[in-house]
């Protein structure tokens, strides 16, 4: 078997991934990168929902061993977050960093150095963390790693709130994309995030996605390409979870590696909503599980041990 190359080796190599630079550069000027489409001059140091400029933010990085078992090996996910967020749920259990700003400035070069910091660390991948606000950056940044030799699969690593038009700039040179599925509801995507259009966003999104990598191919145990979906069981069934895997196994993949997740919490701001102010119940996690077995899914993530409410 030949040895895993990264897309984005080629996509550096064939100089497309130059034309792409200048293509999300462009965008910035009136951004549309997200559903959002907040029309901004970001290169003038605008900002939009995202508040962020021309440049990335970033809170914190390094090998992070929390991620799906694919993701992290033993040696862990290159895991990189980015500051402010494009969706801006309200029970954001890092809301002190897509809230509240918790991060730093940083310029392509630093980016770079991060991505190259962590492969030099024996990371699998480079995991980039809620990216779809700065996804010129990352190719900028990318740009500059590649040349230094950087040679590890990038993770994208999404709310799900993700423009096709943006994603297509990522095609051939995103590894494996990771985006979460929240809410099928549009009634409960506007209350918990003031974006009605998420589920329709989202949809969009993953058939996209999948259409540029395929089902998650592993190899020794650790992810090399594919999709990875996540899915946040939130109280009194408000992810709408039957819709969303009936959607995955009919019109993405019923191969799909999905990740049901079981940990949220009433945090931030979620006190003030009705549903969202509690815990999910044991008994919420196990219908979840059931409706994607039901549909068909059988890829399902290994739960780690968690504290759940009965």
């Amino acid at each position: 078997m030949p040895e895993f190359e990264p897309a984005y080796i080629k996509a550096h190599e064939k100089k497309i991934l130059e034309k792409r630079i200048e293509k999300a550069g462009q965008i910035l000027k009136s951004c549309t990168l997200c559903p959002r489409k907040c029309h901004v001059d970001r290169l003038a140091g605008e900002t939009g929902i995202c508040n962020t400029g021309y440049k990335a933010w970033v809170s914190s990085y390094g090998p992070h061993f929390g991620e799906e078992e694919p993701l992290v090996g033993k040696n862990g996910s290159g895991t990189i977050f980015f500051t402010h967020c494009n969706l801006l749920c309200l029970f954001c259990q890092n809301f002190d960093i897509s809230h509240k700003g918790g991060g730093d400035e940083i310029t392509p070069d630093q980016l770079a150095w991060i991505m190259l910091n962590l492969q030099g660390k024996g990371c699998h991948n480079i995991n980039f963390v809620t990216p779809s606000h700065v996804v010129p950056q990352i190719l900028m940044a990318l740009e500059l790693a590649i040349p230094k030799g950087l040679s590890v699969p990038i993770v994208y690593n999404s709310g799900g709130y993700d423009n096709v038009e943006t994603l297509k700039l990522l095609e051939g040179i995103v590894d494996i994309y990771m985006p979460d599925f929240k809410f099928w509801s549009a009634e409960v995507a506007k209350d918990a995030c003031n974006a009605p259009d998420y589920p329709e966003a989202a949809r969009r999104a993953l058939i996209e996605m999948h259409r540029q990598v395929g089902d998650l191919k592993i190899e020794n145990g650790i992810a090399v390409r594919g999709l990875l979906v996540r899915h946040l069981v939130l109280p009194q069934g408000l992810s709408g979870t039957k819709d969303v895997m009936d959607f995955i196994a009919t019109h993405v993949s019923k191969n799909t590696y999905v990740n049901i997740m079981r940990q949220y919490r009433p945090l931030y701001r979620a006190f003030r909503l009705e549903g969202f102010n509690e815990y999910p119940s044991a008994k919420d996690y196990e219908n979840a599980v059931s409706a994607a077995r039901k549909a068909g899914i059988k890829r399902l993530d290994q739960p780690k041990r968690v504290f759940m409410i009965s």
